[in-house]
């Protein structure tokens, strides 16, 4: 299919950037919350089930990483070639029908299933969402744009946390299930209705010296071979192997450390949901702002944003137990400051990356984060658990988070380099001089 083709129903209406990317970050939210609300019922689950914690961490990582391991490519190249919207109602409709049938899980087994099938939403949606969104704003103002999108997962962490945990203690945690996925389904029919394809690369520089398009064909290996790109996914997968293992015990981690009620435990998060929010906005308007002086901010701001969480992280697992008001200012702190790698990554991509690889580029950082993240990350975070509970006891949790959230330390060392390899991959699409990019505009750039 012609990708220049505009598929949408003959009511659709026009190009509307702020209202198409309000409608594709609701969408992230509710599948970020059909994702993580199991993090928040981990409690009632393993009793009503039995599981270990190593079944909860296989439950609530593996199943997921193992379809996306399997999807998340090959719809990015879908993505690429052919037409977005359809691909993002089908992948989050799809999405949202295995989150209501999740309600009606009987076991390990079949919850399992639902987790696993749940993961096409986000493997064909977000990255054929991003590279809608970086064909609906310019440049200079990608990085907001993105950074509005990346809010959906605090907003889906935000309703899961205090939206699911108030759920589960009226209704049970199989209505939260029900609810995500009704939802999920009636927002992906207005984007069908109301939503039309954007003309691709419509708003992207034009090529030095008037260079062909590059096809999309050996996407993948180019995308790998390129410096700048390829230390963007190493630092995507350690500061997401850190963040996943965090966002999928530390409710648990309250209940089990801290002696909280779990609604108690689902207001704490829910603070550090909004932290997010914020910084993950924040990141968007100061990357776009010091990027105007000198590009390679697009990835010092989420070197800076690593930086600053790693302490705040590692100081709020080490706490004793029962430090509940000092723990929530620590996990606000390190939550503000974590998003901020996300929205400057994706606009960075879409600044050095072709038009026609965008959702691929998109889509191999989304699988680095999904398989040794989401899947490795809460898997390996309940392995340790369960090893240290015989020398740590109720500070087992916590000790197996500090060799988690430790991995920023790596992302930032990746993120280093990536932000060295910019200038040259970004002059080279914006016909710049190299030489001229390393030079700062003013004593204070980052060096």
């Amino acid at each position: 299919m012609n990708v220049s083709t505009h598929r949408g129903s003959p009511a659709a209406a026009p190009h509307r950037p702020r209202y198409t990317l309000a409608l594709l970050t609701a969408l992230s939210a509710l599948s970020f919350m059909d994702r993580q609300i199991l993090a928040v019922l981990t409690q009632p689950v393993k009793l009503e089930f039995g599981l270990t914690d190593l079944q909860v961490g296989l439950v609530t990582g593996l199943g997921f990483a193992l379809t996306f391991g399997l999807l998340g490519v090959p719809l990015g190249r879908w993505a690429d070639r052919h037409d977005r919207r359809g691909l993002i109602v089908a992948c989050r409709g799809l999405g949202g029908a295995l989150a209501g049938l999740g309600a009606a899980a009987g076991g390990f087994w079949t919850l399992m299933l639902t987790r696993s099938g749940s993961a096409v939403s986000d493997a064909g949606g977000n990255p054929a969402s991003m590279s809608l969104v970086a064909d609906l704003f310019p440049p200079e103002q990608r990085s907001r744009a993105m950074s509005v999108f990346a809010t959906g997962g605090s907003i889906g962490a935000l309703m899961a946390l205090v939206g699911g945990s108030w759920l589960a203690q009226a209704f049970g945690w199989r209505a939260a299930l029900a609810l995500v996925g009704c939802l999920t389904l009636a927002l992906t029919s207005l984007l069908w209705l109301t939503v039309r394809e954007p003309a691709r690369g419509g708003l992207a520089p034009a090529a030095p010296g008037g260079a062909p398009v590059p096809h999309p064909r050996g996407a993948v290996r180019a995308i790998w071979r390129e410096p700048v790109t390829r230390w963007l996914i190493v630092a995507a997968a350690c500061v997401l192997l850190a963040g996943y293992s965090f966002g999928a015990w530390n409710t648990a981690l309250l209940v089990r450390h801290h002696g909280l009620a779990l609604r108690s435990a689902g207001w704490v998060s829910g603070a550090a949901a909004l932290a997010a929010m914020a910084g993950g906005l924040v990141s968007g308007v100061l990357t776009d702002a010091l990027a105007r002086r000198d590009p390679r901010w697009q990835v010092g701001v989420p070197m800076l944003g690593v930086a600053l969480a790693l302490p705040a992280g590692l100081a709020y697992l080490m706490l004793p137990p029962g430090s509940v008001a000092v723990a929530t200012v620590l996990v606000v702190v390190y939550a503000f400051f974590l998003t901020w790698w996300v929205a400057p990554t994706y606009a960075a991509l879409s600044l050095v990356v072709a038009p026609e690889r965008r959702a691929t580029a998109s889509a191999m950082v989304l699988l680095a984060g999904s398989i040794i993240g989401n899947g490795v990350g809460p898997i390996l975070t309940g392995w340790l658990s369960d090893r240290l509970a015989a020398v740590a006891g109720s500070a087992s949790l916590a000790w197996a988070l500090v060799v988690m959230v430790s991995m920023l330390a790596p992302g930032m060392l990746a993120f280093a380099r990536a932000r060295r390899a910019y200038p040259a991959a970004w002059a080279s699409v914006h016909a710049a001089p190299a030489a001229v990019l390393d030079v700062p505009v003013n004593p204070s750039a980052p060096r």
